[in-house]
């Protein structure tokens, strides 16, 4: 501590500074007549010492009897705690604050207690207001925080016809997506960008938007429907769609390395039947564009449209290429086909085989199947074989209500999402018209979604031999929503494992039994195989169904 004394004619008190340099403090004390002041160099006493009595140390400074200044650093001032206080000094040396004591000779003067026990009481309540203030501080921080994530569910500013219909879509995708990572993205941050930075001037714009957004979750089966294909798709799960009348699917190992998509069947006057499209024909573009790389979805999306509207088409029939512009027309469709195979000399061996081509799940698919299962025992079949083959699937309740006709008991399929099984579909059989004959699946890589729920039901629960090659591997489930402008929305909403617990996404159901690679997919050649042992495709009707 420095201390400086002085005279003047103004002061009648000697002065004490107290500096620190790092943490300016200030202390006032009440003045007391020690003595008269005297000059400098004749200050009286032996020594002067001004004391900070707490934690914090400090520096002192001596004065001997010779009148001369000297500084010694006491021994528990480490922290180099120096003040800025102007003092006067009296009898006592007592601060207001009561924090400091004068030692002048051999008298020690000590702070009253009164004035220490003030002391105590001020520094109580400083920490309580201290606390007080602190608390209020958190409060408002915590007020402030909640504010803006309040302000950041909405944007700040004035939202368009279009903003609305993009915000309707991502809502959907945030309720009802399985992935609640949304493939590990912010989705409420993704929003708030694409509100700022996308252009959504126009409907068109705002579609690209939206399937921009759709992209980011790389989701394949999580796709936007512009409104003629969402009325398209609907009208496909009620038993009709627009469209040229094809059924399609992957070529097998049989066709060899040939691009583009092989045709199933083709609907009996329909446009592709008329234009004289048969099964195994191969469809090398659509309207102009390859399809060596399109998916059987896609493919079908490309193929349907509005009734009346043209789509053209490049056919390969054996050597021959055709170039054919069709126009799309209403398509009543059955999703069932079924026929009786009689099997000469196998009187004992299922003579009878009623065989059921399933092509797809739409509101008919369950009824159908039963009508076919009794027309076919009216001829008094001995076994069933269930066609399964390029059915892309479609409604998942047809699914599980086909899997009923077949099964007395027994799960059908677990739905899980990310925590894990959320509900389980199974039967107690009274839904069973067909569960003690005899049953083969024929499945390949045209078998998806609700078709594999349906394999891997028949197969987990030992009801059914499956034939042919791994499944497509879909193992998830989606659910269609309308946005209001007409367009609408296809989410992956759960994921679905087969009985046994086996998730067959990417992976598929995988058969028993392998087909020959030359095995035909329409009815007439399925019963040709089983009746001709010279055949290359022949399949003897007792392994058809052995375990």
């Amino acid at each position: 501590m420095e201390v400086l004394a002085s005279s003047s004619a103004s002061s009648t008190y000697p002065l004490f500074t107290l500096d620190n340099p790092n943490k300016p403090f200030s202390f006032t004390f009440n003045p007391i007549i020690i003595s008269q002041v005297h000059p400098w160099k004749s200050f009286p006493g032996k020594k002067i010492e001004a004391r900070l009595l707490c934690r914090i140390l400090c520096k002192r400074t001596n004065l001997d009897n010779s009148g001369s200044w000297r500084s010694s650093t006491n021994a528990i001032c480490k922290h180099k705690f120096v003040f800025h206080a102007l003092c006067r000094l009296d009898k006592n040396f007592t601060s207001q604050s009561g924090l400091f004591a004068i030692r002048h000779g051999h008298l020690l003067r000590s702070w009253n207690t009164s004035s220490h026990q003030k002391v105590i009481s001020h520094s109580q309540k400083i920490r309580e207001h201290f606390s007080v203030v602190f608390v209020r501080l958190v409060a408002a921080m915590l007020l402030v925080t909640s504010a803006s994530v309040a302000l950041s569910n909405t944007p700040s500013w004035a939202l368009s016809e279009e903003n609305l219909l993009f915000l309707e879509a991502w809502r959907t995708i945030d309720h009802a997506y399985i992935d609640k990572t949304f493939n590990g993205q912010s989705w409420f941050r993704y929003r708030e960008d694409a509100l700022r930075n996308e252009p959504m001037n126009n409907r068109e714009e705002t579609y690209m938007a939206i399937r921009k957004m759709l992209a980011t979750l790389n989701d394949p089966f999580t796709r936007f429907l512009e409104p003629e294909k969402f009325k398209s798709l609907r009208s496909g799960t009620q038993g009709a769609l627009t469209g040229v009348g094809l059924s399609i699917g992957y070529p097998t190992e049989s066709e060899g390395s040939r691009t583009g998509l092989v045709v199933i069947s083709a609907t009996p006057g329909g446009p592709a039947n008329q234009a004289g499209i048969s099964s195994g024909d191969i469809i090398l573009e659509i309207d102009n564009a390859s399809t060596e790389s399109v998916g059987i979805y896609e493919a079908a999306e490309r193929l349907q449209g509005p009734e009346g509207s043209s789509v053209e088409l490049t056919v390969q029939t054996g050597p021959e290429i055709k170039h054919l512009t069709l126009t799309r027309a209403k398509i009543s469709l059955n999703p069932v086909k079924s026929r009786l195979c009689e099997v000469p000399g196998s009187e004992k061996n299922y003579p009878k085989i009623g065989y059921i081509k399933l092509t797809s799940f739409n509101q008919k698919a369950s009824a159908s199947v039963k009508e076919a299962i009794d027309t076919l025992r009216s001829n008094n079949v001995n076994a069933f074989v269930l066609d399964l083959r390029d059915n892309s699937g479609g409604l998942f309740p047809e699914g599980i209500e086909t899997a009923k006709i077949w099964l007395d008991k027994g799960v059908i399929v677990y739905i899980c999402d990310n925590r894990g099984v959320r509900d389980i579909y199974d039967t107690d059989g009274s839904s069973a018209i067909a569960a003690s004959e005899p049953l083969a699946v024929l499945v390949n890589k045209g078998t998806a979604s609700a078709s594999e729920i349906l394999a891997g039901a028949l197969k987990d629960n030992k009801r059914a031999v499956l034939f042919g090659e791994p499944t497509y591997g879909k193992g998830k489930i989606q659910s269609v929503f309308q946005l209001s402008d007409g367009s609408g929305l296809a989410v992956t909403v759960a994921r679905y494992e087969t009985p046994a617990h086996n998730d067959i996404n990417k992976v598929g159901v995988i058969p028993d039994h392998p087909l020959p690679n030359s095995f035909p997919k329409d009815d007439d050649g399925f019963c040709g195989c089983l009746q001709d042992p010279a055949s290359a495709c022949y399949v003897n009707n007792v392994q058809l169904f052995k375990r």
